[in-house]
């Protein structure tokens, strides 16, 4: 198990204090106990799922931030995990697999990666599996490691653009350098949606993503992506054609 921080520590008790008896609520977890950061109505939350990084991962998927559903399922896992007595990794590795892409959209995904074949280069039945009992093959983590919030709604990447807002740029570009240095370098990385994507392309451009296997075109799943079906129509011959090119090299183990 790898930890990238022992920012967990910092909130342990806060967690603890939360109430356990019914789910948890925008008014449990978007206070001044776990604000990491501001920019005006720019707000970034600590969650701890994603605090956790599986470093042999075969395929690496990323999102922009993890959304109120994400938040929201981290803390109650991790509320729990504390409770029983685990350690910080036990409790952020359980954390992240209760909040990796949660809710409706984690279905969207799976159903787009089965149709590109992603399950059979992987040997198996279908890509649910990653998710379950597979998740060793998995690496699930955000630009934005943490939460971010505008005005109190979920940030989409489009507003403002992630590379053109000082804060979100430093620490999108930040996140996913630090965390790409412990992984595999032989990984599919999955980037969702098109901020995500320019946000790859510009670390390209700054030399350091260079070598990696990156499945360009990819839509975000939400089922608010009104693009989705046709961006994912309109990429798949050569989505599916990288998908498989490389899981059939034999650099890739």
């Amino acid at each position: 198990m790898v930890l990238i921080s022992g920012r967990l520590k910092v909130y342990k008790s806060a967690i603890r204090a939360l109430p356990s008896s019914r789910r948890l609520t925008p008014t449990d977890l978007l206070t001044p106990d776990f604000l990491m950061e501001q920019s005006g109505p720019i707000q970034m939350y600590y969650a701890p799922h994603n605090e956790y990084l599986n470093a042999s991962a075969s395929v690496v998927i990323t999102g922009i931030t993890p959304g109120w559903t994400q938040m929201r399922a981290a803390y109650e896992s991790a509320a729990a995990s504390l409770a029983e007595g685990l350690g910080d990794a036990e409790v952020c590795m359980k954390s992240k697999k209760a909040a990796s892409f949660a809710g409706p959209m984690r279905n969207n995904l799976i159903n787009m990666l089965d149709e590109l074949g992603l399950q059979t280069v992987l040997k198996l039945p279908t890509c649910r599996e990653l998710f379950g009992q597979e998740r060793t093959l998995l690496h699930t983590t955000s630009l934005l490691r943490f939460p971010v919030f505008v005005h109190g709604k979920n940030y989409t990447g489009a507003s403002p653009a992630l590379l053109s807002h000082a804060l979100l740029r430093n620490r999108g570009l930040g996140f996913i350098r630090e965390e790409l240095a412990l992984l595999d370098q032989r990984a599919l990385i999955i980037p969702l949606g098109k901020a995500v994507e320019q946000t790859m392309r510009a670390a390209q451009k700054e030399g350091w993503l260079e070598g990696r296997h990156i499945l360009w075109g990819f839509p975000h799943p939400s089922g608010a992506n009104g693009h989705r079906v046709s961006q994912f129509r309109a990429n798949f011959e050569q989505m599916r054609a990288a998908v498989h090119g490389l899981f059939r090299s034999p650099y890739h183990r």
